[in-house]
């Protein structure tokens, strides 16, 4: 594997554009593509997020794997899942309008230009294994988001079966999980229902892929809207909106060294809640803004995570502008 050089990180975004959002993240502009089309722009910066805490130090070319790895995705629903719709119009810079040759070779490699959406205000999370915070509130209630599981199952086992758990959405802070039914109070049943099938659908694409390239997808999270023309209206069909089934959104662990009963080997940033976490303990930070400075290994260390996850999953060395 070898790893793309990048001088700094991208950190921050500052275009002439309307309606500027900062996530975690990402940042996300009303924009507009050269023919003409209204687009919702969004940018993946280098920020990495842990314990929903922005950390100061960014993670070299992580926005552009997550872009280039959601590109990947979003191909291969048109070819295996044609009946669920997505926002992805392009990645390519050259694309927007209203800004710089600069600034669009600054932006290369990290921007999706999607179709704008009315943002269903649920996360939809399908788990096929038992991690993170499903494996605490199991150890407490033998469930997962209202969801009953059999007893006796170890940490990071493989579920009988995928299970939909469902969170709603935070601006800041923690995203809080929630029963179906909670879910379906916030939203309606029928949506949420629907919803729920293509999460698990989009899941089990993703888990047979990734089988196939040697990782667990043990968990993966979706967003998705509603999308709004040019003329404001608001459509009825749901699509798929933001990233898919990247490190950010997803827990992959190489297969060849899966075992339950412990903490995974893991192609996504727990590299960096380990390292965190440790100073939680230490006494140093206490899961608080602001985040403490990461040190370059853990940042070498990290960028090579989700590098060596773009290579496994898609077959093809990663590159820091590739744009197709």
């Amino acid at each position: 594997m070898r790893i793309s050089p990048v001088p700094t990180a991208h950190l921050d975004c500052d275009l002439p554009l309307p309606n500027h959002r900062k996530g975690k993240v990402r940042d996300v502009y009303d924009a507009t593509m050269t023919d003409g089309t209204p687009v919702t722009l969004l940018v993946a910066s280098d920020r990495l997020s842990a314990f929903d805490v922005v950390m100061p130090t960014g993670i070299p070319g992580k926005g552009a794997v997550l872009t280039q790895l959601s590109k990947f995705w979003f191909d291969r629903m048109e070819q295996e899942r044609p009946e669920i719709q997505h926002h992805l119009l392009s990645v390519d810079a050259n694309d927007i309008a209203g800004i710089t040759d600069e600034q669009r070779q600054s932006l290369r490699g990290r921007v999706m230009l999607g179709r704008r959406a009315q943002v269903v205000p649920i996360e939809c999370v399908a788990r096929g294994y038992l991690a993170g915070s499903g494996w605490a509130e199991y150890q407490k209630t033998q469930t997962v988001c209202g969801v009953p599981l059999p007893a006796g199952l170890k940490q990071c086992d493989r579920l009988p079966e995928p299970i939909f758990t469902p969170a709603t959405k935070a601006a800041t802070g923690h995203d809080e999980n929630v029963s179906f039914e909670r879910a379906a109070e916030i939203v309606g049943h029928a949506l949420m229902s629907r919803l729920r099938d293509a999460t698990l659908t989009l899941y089990a694409m993703g888990r047979d892929h990734a089988a196939s390239r040697g990782i667990v997808l043990a968990d993966t999270k979706f967003e998705f809207g509603f999308p709004v023309d040019a003329a404001g209206n608001v459509g009825t069909v749901p699509i798929l909106i933001d990233e898919v089934m990247t490190p950010d959104s997803s827990r992959f662990w190489p297969a060849d060294a899966y075992e339950s009963g412990r903490d995974q080997d893991s192609y996504d940033k727990q590299f960096v809640r380990n390292h965190l976490q440790a100073l939680v303990d230490d006494g140093a930070w206490d899961k608080e803004p602001p985040g403490p400075a990461l040190p370059d290994d853990v940042v070498a260390g990290t960028r090579a995570k989700y590098e060596k996850a773009f290579e496994a999953l898609t077959g093809t060395p990663f590159g820091v502008h590739d744009v197709s």
